[in-house]
């Protein structure tokens, strides 16, 4: 038998309301971003809450016609974790993937930040931007609205999503299956 879940009550509670929107997809739109990175421009910004059990919950970020990355919130049993899966066209994981961080206090049940965690900083180091090792994400989850945010110092970007409009679910992932 699988060891108990432990969480605390504003990660369940965040989780939880992100997992109530499970099988759906929504349409968002860059609000913020101060360095200038124009590779969102011009395209569909979708996220899809995919996949949803007691543990994790995994969610299709796609740009476009690019479904390389899925976030991935896991209770952990001291926190929540929030890992990027970045994939290649072939579903071979990018050699930049699976960084992010984990809860380090209750956060709130509509917000919860996550800095970078050890994994992730040296990834950074070692891939020649060491400015992101010190990354927080955070995620926003209100009745109406969806947003994900990276804030490290000189740096902060967010996308916003309208969870008023479900629309039709993109394909998965690369790397997943449908």
């Amino acid at each position: 038998m699988p060891a108990p879940i432990v969480s605390i009550a504003s990660h369940d509670a965040f989780f939880d309301r992100i997992k109530a929107f499970c099988g759906q997809a929504f349409t968002g739109e860059v609000s913020l971003d101060t360095g200038g990175n124009d590779s969102f421009n011009d395209k569909q910004l979708i996220m899809h809450v995919r996949k949803c059990d007691e543990r994790e919950l995994q969610i299709p970020f796609h740009i476009g016609k690019n479904a390389s990355r899925t976030w991935i919130i896991t209770k952990t049993g001291s926190g929540l974790s929030l890992k990027h899966d970045h994939r290649h066209r072939d579903g071979s994981h990018d050699v930049q993937t699976m960084y992010g961080g984990h809860t380090l206090d209750a956060g709130w049940p509509e917000v919860q930040s996550f800095p970078a965690d050890q994994y992730s900083k040296e990834l950074f180091v070692k891939q020649g931007i060491p400015q992101s090792a010190d990354n927080t994400w955070q995620m926003f989850i209100y009745p109406n609205r969806f947003s994900y945010r990276m804030v490290r110092q000189g740096r902060e970007f967010r996308v916003d999503f309208d969870l008023t409009k479900p629309i039709t679910p993109p394909k998965a992932p690369w790397g997943y299956q449908d």
